[in-house]
């Protein structure tokens, strides 16, 4: 029986001590209630804010470039390299225009004299055809039809064309002969054969006009030929066996091809003719003489020169034109344009065989060694800048506000410790992709950078998304949203409270720049006791009591 009484006081007990501290804690101390509601105020006061956004992310070259063998790959003399020496490893800092490597290629050789070849031999047959010198033929107009030149100096002869008459390829339009010197053929008898000796000088005597005029043996064929009279019947022995001997002379200007010529042999002396060959012998030709003949088919348009009449070396006789001259002229023309640029591609890559940096930068990787073949344009190594890297990342769709192409950016990287590089952005996503739930944009920002950054290093960028001095600002915890606006409550000086709306401007995770709605000084509220829950106390710990008025306190 003790024992449940025992038991009951306890129980008694519990209940009367636990009412007891549940009022203690839940009533107001007699401070508290004397104070009343007790407001925690920050001024409105003039300042500078600044505003950002801090993002991380991989720093990448935003440039690079390819080390490559020279030429074209796709085209048809497509020319092979064999790698003959290095000059960089990877991973060195290197600038414009300097060596990296060194190639050679004895296919590029050949091509090169094949090429040549071909180009000189278009040319020299162009020339000829147009009969231009070679040095001049690219020069040459389709549009002019073709002109047919002198091959020599000397007399026209035997001009066979008349204007306006259509001929074919291979036509004979003229002769031009050099007639200072002339050729005579002079049949001899065993006997007059004996009597001779190359270098011989003899007389030469012509029916058509008076005096004597020297001539000299040149050749003597010893080979003897049967004696065939000419159609006039001028030789008097016509019956036998001859030689031929060759009779070089100086013509005075009268002498042409075919004339008679009677041929006598002086005495020791010189002084008399002892001995006149038997045979009429006769003039054979020029010691210079050569074709006009027409290359095309065509028209003659232009005779320029007359028959008999003297020209110099590559003075105009003819001018041929029509459309297939002029087609086939400028085919050859661009055929021989097009063997040179070629030639001078080939050309330039012999001096391209040592192979330079395009750019600023570092040699990111080397494909091939020592000895390695390798095609026009192909890839060898590669480069990258660290003048200027890029670095991408993302913000979420309440930082976005605050990022801006152009804005700039200061980075740092945690590779290279103390020191900050510029920056700037170049591009902001305009629509953002979903990550984890979150709406993200990306952003775009130019470095740059130095040769202490790598690619793939990681940078962490601080994006100035603008600032302002000398505006009002107030604490961001005293800022709330009613009716989707703005709006800050202020103590007044009698204690009382009010709200009002305000125009934010600039804001950061501390301050917000306030345009309109509060003046500076005002008492802006950040916090009350109403704000407590019933088991706290206000303290001057926890910043809620006034402290004790003092003079110019502010009475916060």
């Amino acid at each position: 029986m003790a024992q449940k009484i025992f038991m009951i006081l306890l129980i008694l007990v519990i209940v009367i001590g636990g009412g007891f501290y549940a009022y203690k804690e839940l009533m107001p101390t007699t401070e508290e209630a004397a104070l009343g509601e007790v407001y925690a105020t920050k001024e409105v006061v003039k300042g500078d804010i600044s505003v950002g956004v801090e993002v991380v992310g991989s720093l990448n070259p935003s440039n690079s470039g390819g080390i490559r063998a020279p030429g074209d790959r796709y085209d048809a003399s497509s020319v092979t390299y064999t790698i003959e020496e290095f000059f960089v490893e990877e991973g060195d800092e290197v600038t414009k225009g300097q060596p990296l490597i060194k190639l050679y290629s004895s296919d590029l050789l050949d091509k090169i004299e094949l090429k040549r070849e071909d180009y000189e031999t278009k040319r020299e047959t162009l020339a000829e055809k147009s009969q231009m010198p070679v040095e001049q033929i690219e020069r040459l107009n389709p549009t002019r039809g073709l002109t047919i030149t002198s091959p020599l100096g000397g007399m026209v002869t035997e001009l066979d064309v008349t204007d306006g008459e259509e001929i074919g390829a291979g036509k004979t339009i003229a002769r031009i002969v050099d007639n200072s010197k002339y050729i005579v053929k002079a049949k001899l008898t065993e006997l007059e054969y004996q009597k001779v000796k190359e270098g011989q000088k003899v007389v030469l005597r012509f029916p058509y006009f008076d005096g004597q005029y020297e001539g000299v043996i040149t050749n003597i064929n010893n080979n003897r030929i049967l004696n065939v009279p000419d159609s006039s019947g001028s030789d008097e022995f016509a019956k036998g066996f001859v030689y031929i001997a060759t009779i070089e002379g100086e013509n005075m200007g009268l002498i042409q091809r075919e004339m008679e010529v009677r041929v006598g042999l002086r005495d020791e002396n010189d002084s008399m003719i002892i001995h006149s060959f038997s045979n009429t012998a006769v003039v054979d030709r020029f010691i210079k003489e050569e074709k006009v003949v027409s290359t095309m088919e065509g028209i003659i348009t232009n005779i320029h020169v007359d028959d008999m009449a003297v020209v110099k070396e590559g003075e105009p006789v003819v001018t041929m034109a029509g459309t297939d001259i002029q087609d086939k002229l400028e085919d050859d023309v661009e055929e021989i344009r097009e063997l040179k640029l070629e030639l001078m591609d080939l050309e330039s890559n012999l001096s391209d065989l040592i192979i330079t940096a395009p750019m600023n930068g570092i040699v990111a990787a080397l494909r091939s060694e020592i000895g390695d073949e390798v095609s026009s344009r192909e890839y060898i190594g590669s480069l990258y800048t660290v003048d200027d890297m890029q670095m991408w990342s993302q913000v979420d769709d309440i930082d976005v506000v605050y990022v801006q192409q152009g804005a700039p950016v200061k980075v740092t990287v945690d590779a290279v410790q103390g020191e900050t590089f510029n920056g700037e952005v170049t591009a902001v996503e305009t629509m953002g992709s979903q990550v984890n739930g979150i709406s993200k944009f990306g952003v775009v920002i130019k470095v740059e950078g130095g040769a202490k950054i790598r690619p793939g290093m990681q940078g962490r960028a601080f994006i100035d998304g603008g600032s302002a001095e000398d505006v009002l600002l107030v604490p961001i915890e005293a800022i709330f949203e009613e009716e989707g606006k703005s709006m800050v409550e202020i103590l007044n000086a009698d204690g009382t409270t009010k709200v009002v709306p305000v125009q934010l401007g600039l804001m950061n995770d501390r301050i917000a720049e306030v345009k309109s709605g509060v003046e500076e000084g005002e008492l802006v509220i950040t916090g009350s006791s109403a704000d407590l829950l019933p088991s706290q106390h206000i303290t001057n710990e926890g910043g809620l009591l006034p402290e004790k008025p003092s003079d110019n306190s502010g009475g916060e």
